[in-house]
């Protein structure tokens, strides 16, 4: 079940990108689980990854292979992490990308492994190197929602989203997938994303605008407080499009690519919480007049990851009491509890540290049975600073499919 969120319909191909999805038999039950992103010469890579130490060894590879060479192709499994596997892990990863360097023209360096699933399982390299024939010869410019589907764990649904903006005569293309559902917090989430366009922009202004969406987006979404072993985001730009290559952060251009490219990552984060495990509601948590991003966010967070706060959310309770304590044990020590203000989206529910003279229970309810819900902290006046993060509520479900995942 998800809150809000449709299969996508259309796609859009990316020049410079060809993808093929093949059923490689990891899972138990038949279903495609072996992706392949090939990627035009000359394009651009940025990634960032997991800061979980534990990071898997696809994660340790690609952070190698991208230090030393230009990606060709990204080999993506599911059902399988490839984390907690120590050295062998490694010389799995490495075999698959030293396969697929061998029936294609790339360099074994030139391949970026990613992996997701069950974590401490040995990766099948025979099942995945088998598959490669098939995968390479099915290649096609069309397969982003395969792709989509095919990189999907416990999500219920592919999270695709595609845009087209013009840049004077030329028309430049942004798609994006991603996949998470569970084991979701910032540095990064149990997610991999994979975000493409063909616009024309340099190697150190697509690594400025990663981090900048990575910041907004990713970094800002929370299921269950637990940080994956896999994390991965890659940000591709093939500069297949026409127009003249963004060399300017201060230029027009460079400036719509950034909001464009932002507004996507932020799309597809807040689809990977509006399918989060058991999620039945989708959350806003807006924190204001922070003193700095830091104490926002850390108010933000308390809040989210509380399990008392996620339980009222599934149970459309508003015990705001939940909410005011997360709020004061969130670090802030000179908080001035008198000046803090609680609202369910336009409704004012605690005022100058207290409930709001005018609050009654009946309306708290009527926000709290909806799907969708703001949920705004203002601190009082310690500052201009404002942050927002997404969140789910905390269901039976959720428990269930965790319980069950490796059963």
């Amino acid at each position: 079940m998800s809150v809000g969120l449709s299969p996508p319909i259309v796609v859009l191909p990316v020049k410079g990108i060809r993808l093929s999805s093949v059923c490689a038999n990891i899972y138990a039950k038949k279903r495609t689980d072996l992706t392949l992103i090939e990627l035009s010469e000359g394009s651009h890579v940025s990634a960032v990854f997991t800061r979980n130490l534990f990071c898997a060894a696809p994660v340790q590879v690609a952070k190698l292979h991208l230090q030393e060479y230009k990606p060709r192709y990204c080999l993506i499994n599911a059902g399988n992490a490839n984390a907690g596997t120590g050295e062998q892990g490694i010389k799995n990863t490495r075999s698959t990308c030293l396969a697929l360097a061998g029936l294609t023209t790339c360099l074994t360096g030139e391949v970026l492994p990613f992996s997701t699933g069950v974590i401490g399982e040995i990766l099948p390299v025979d099942k995945i190197n088998l598959a490669l024939p098939e995968l390479i010869k099915n290649l096609s410019s069309n397969s982003w929602l395969d792709a989509a589907k095919a990189i999907m764990t416990t999500d219920t649904i592919p999270k695709a989203v595609s845009k087209e903006i013009v840049f004077g005569d030329t028309v430049v293309t942004i798609t994006g997938i991603v996949k998470g559902s569970g084991m979701i917090r910032p540095d990064m989430a149990t997610m991999l994303a994979f975000i493409a366009t063909d616009v024309n922009i340099n190697k150190d202004l697509l690594d400025k605008i990663l981090l900048s969406a990575v910041n907004k987006s990713f970094n800002r979404i929370t299921v269950d407080g637990d940080t994956s072993t896999n994390d991965s985001c890659v940000l591709i730009s093939t500069s297949k499009a026409k127009n003249k290559c963004i060399n300017d952060e201060a230029t027009t251009e460079y400036k719509l690519i950034e909001s464009e490219v932002v507004n996507i990552f932020c799309e597809l984060a807040q689809a990977i919480i509006r399918d989060g495990e058991g999620a039945t509601k989708f959350l806003t948590i807006e924190v204001k007049s922070g003193k700095n991003e830091k104490e926002c966010l850390a108010v933000a967070y308390k809040i989210a990851e509380s399990p008392l706060v996620k339980t009222a959310f599934t149970a459309s309770d508003p015990n705001w009491g939940r909410i005011l304590a997360a709020i004061g044990n969130s670090g802030i020590q000179d908080l001035d509890i008198n000046n803090v203000q609680v609202y369910l989206d336009e409704l004012c529910i605690v005022e100058n540290g207290q409930r709001a003279p005018n609050y009654a229970e009946a309306e708290g309810k009527r926000v709290m049975l909806q799907d969708e819900i703001l949920l705004t902290v203002n601190l009082g006046d310690r500052g201009e600073c404002n942050e927002k993060i997404w969140t789910t509520d905390l269901s039976h479900e959720y428990i269930r499919i965790n319980a069950e995942y490796r059963t």
